[in-house]
């Protein structure tokens, strides 16, 4: 991303696109900071075991409960202001009766969003309200990189085959992850149900896990990271040549995939974990944590591939 920073809004942008530039970044920047407050305001929780002494538990709970309501009073503005275009694209997708993104992560951020408000209310429960801003920081930050890319490259044949190419993969993309989290949620309730029914006091736990993980944060992030990923490189190293983006294309396909398929895999691998109650919600946050940025590490490669052809042009044609 060394052609332009991703910070800085270029002067010979359109109005329109400069105020939606702007609201993104700020979106982006409110996110993170909460995101990081909240996190603080959940570390209490992290320490409670039932082995502490009793009065200093008794403490402990009281620092939770004050520090649930204070992630809860930071979380609200996310919710509202940080994921309204999330919230805006479930709703448009759902007026339009077709499958979107939006949609999948709209009900990932509700089903973990709506029972901490509950559990902060009634004083006692687990609350994921850093689970909900760290989905919403990183799903805008995904969006505000592909956002650059398109506003900084020209529109030119280049431009428009990766365009042309991310509708298509996003097609695909969107359509597996809502009948991917459906699935997900389906099976997040009924085991909720079964441990219920065995041992109540760990069925909630079991269930928030699920339904944490069912948020599909890296594969909503597959094909704009990697298609931002492809433009960056454009802008770096522009070309005219067909051949050349063809392949782009062909590597920016293949990185969505990988990331897309490699996304599903990870959550098949710690669905079942946590079925049986291996995983605790907070793990499940950051085993989402790390698909998110090993999706972004992965479609980086786009770009570093790009970049390399220029010092590879230029050793060729001295050799």
């Amino acid at each position: 991303m060394r052609a332009y920073s991703i910070f800085s809004i270029p002067n010979d942008l359109p109005e329109d696109h400069r105020q939606q530039r702007k609201h993104m970044l700020a979106r982006l920047g409110l996110a993170w900071l909460a995101m990081m407050q909240v996190m603080m305001f959940a570390f209490p929780g992290y320490l409670r075991s039932e082995s502490m002494a009793p009065e200093n538990l008794a403490l402990l709970d009281d620092a939770i409960v004050l520090m649930n309501w204070a992630g809860l009073l930071l979380t609200v503005p996310v919710m509202l202001y940080c994921a309204y275009p999330i919230w805006q694209g479930a709703m448009r997708s759902l007026r339009e009766y077709r499958v979107g993104m939006d949609i999948p992560v709209a009900l990932g951020i509700m089903v973990a969003f709506v029972p901490s408000v509950i559990s902060t209310f009634k004083g006692q429960g687990e609350v994921y309200f850093d689970s909900v801003t760290m989905f919403v920081a990183f799903l805008l930050t995904a969006r505000y990189f592909e956002l650059c890319a398109r506003q900084s490259i020209n529109r030119s044949l280049s431009f428009q085959r990766i365009e042309a190419l991310r509708a298509v993969i996003s097609v695909k993309a969107d359509t597996l992850a809502f009948w991917f989290v459906l699935i997900q949620v389906a099976l997040a309730l009924i085991l909720g149900a079964v441990w219920f029914y065995y041992q109540p006091d760990h069925a909630i736990a079991v269930m928030v896990a699920l339904f944490v993980m069912s948020c599909p944060c890296a594969m909503s992030m597959s094909v704009p990271t990697a298609v931002a990923a492809a433009q960056a490189g454009l802008t770096a190293n522009p070309t005219t040549q067909d051949s050349e983006i063809r392949q782009l294309s062909a590597l920016t396909e293949k990185i969505s995939k990988q990331n897309l398929y490699g996304s599903i895999a990870w959550h098949l691998l710690m669905a079942p974990l946590a079925a049986i109650g291996l995983v605790s919600p907070w793990v499940a946050a950051v085993s989402m944590l790390l698909s998110s940025m090993l999706v972004a590490l992965n479609s980086w490669r786009i770009y570093r591939r790009r970049v390399a052809v220029v010092p590879m042009v230029i050793a060729e044609a001295t050799a």
